[in-house]
């Protein structure tokens, strides 16, 4: 059977889910606070995403295929009861190696991945002897309220590798803290973005090039209506507030702080201009 009738046979069993490269997230610019996306960043192999489940934008993920890996993910949270469901097939994206595909994402291949597939982004096999690493998802799951708001995050555009310890027994607890306060306090939209800073280390592979381990795992939020009876203890964490993490095998931790200081962690780690913003204005509340 030949790679484009496997294809055709997994489409029949498997819900379509889609992506679109758009070089300005104009079909997906309302996942960002005011439609602005974070200014600044500048590195070169930068490809924005529009992830795209049944022709609907369900996400924006600014991908990096130098690194083979997302530099963030920017999503909505208007609320989630925390469950995961993860039955669903991991995708890759088609138009990051080929400009002529359509926009839909698609099940990895039975026969394994194509050469070209793999130069450009990340696939099964990077993962298939990381026995310290998972596959860590910066739109989570456990952050979207709908199965196909869920099962957009299952692509390996939206991943990267995360220490087992430090995901679960500290990035995945955060995410759940940050699901609760949003679920209680903020009273409308959430726009969050969660993305990583990197090392020159990488998950190695025969014969093959190797994915890039991230340093650091972040994310920041913005919540302009929030409730203003909130405990004082907590009124400090709004309109927006943000953390990161280190994303090590041992002495890993998470480590809350405002989203201005989070930014100048970015600018020391990563190629962004000193301008570099994750919310247009820092996010003004409203409330």
């Amino acid at each position: 059977m030949s790679f484009s009738s496997i294809l055709l046979t997994l489409s029949f069993f498997f819900v379509s889910i889609h992506s679109s490269i758009d070089p300005s997230f104009r079909s997906c610019a309302h996942f960002f606070y005011r439609q602005m996306a974070p200014r600044g960043a500048r590195a070169q192999g930068l490809r924005p995403v529009c992830q795209l489940y049944r022709g609907q934008p369900m996400y924006a993920t600014l991908y990096d295929q130098t690194r083979r890996m997302p530099f963030y993910s920017a999503y909505i949270f208007r609320g989630s009861d925390g469950m995961k469901m993860n039955m669903f097939p991991w995708m890759y994206e088609p138009q990051l190696f080929r400009a002529s595909e359509t926009g839909n994402m698609q099940p990895f291949p039975p026969a394994g991945a194509d050469q070209r597939l793999e130069e450009s982004q990340a696939v099964l096999a990077d993962y298939t002897n990381a026995v310290a690493y998972e596959r860590g998802q910066l739109n989570p799951d456990q952050h979207q309220s709908s199965p196909a708001a869920k099962a957009a995050t299952y692509t390996l555009t939206n991943v990267v590798p995360m220490a087992k310890d430090f995901l679960q027994n500290h990035w995945d607890p955060y995410l759940d803290t940050i699901r609760q306060r949003l679920n209680i306090y903020c009273r409308s939209t959430a726009y969050v973005i969660s993305g990583i800073t990197t090392t020159g280390r990488t998950l190695l592979r025969p014969n093959a090039r190797g994915l890039t381990v991230p340093k650091h795992v972040w994310l920041a939020y913005c919540c302009p209506d929030f409730d203003p009876g909130m405990p004082y203890s907590l009124r400090y964490k709004f309109p927006s507030y943000a953390a990161y993490g280190l994303n090590e095998v041992y002495d890993n931790f998470v480590s809350e702080v405002s989203s201005k200081s989070l930014e100048a962690l970015v600018k020391t780690e990563m190629p962004v201009d000193q301008n570099f913003q994750l919310f247009d204005g820092n996010c003004v509340g409203e409330s």
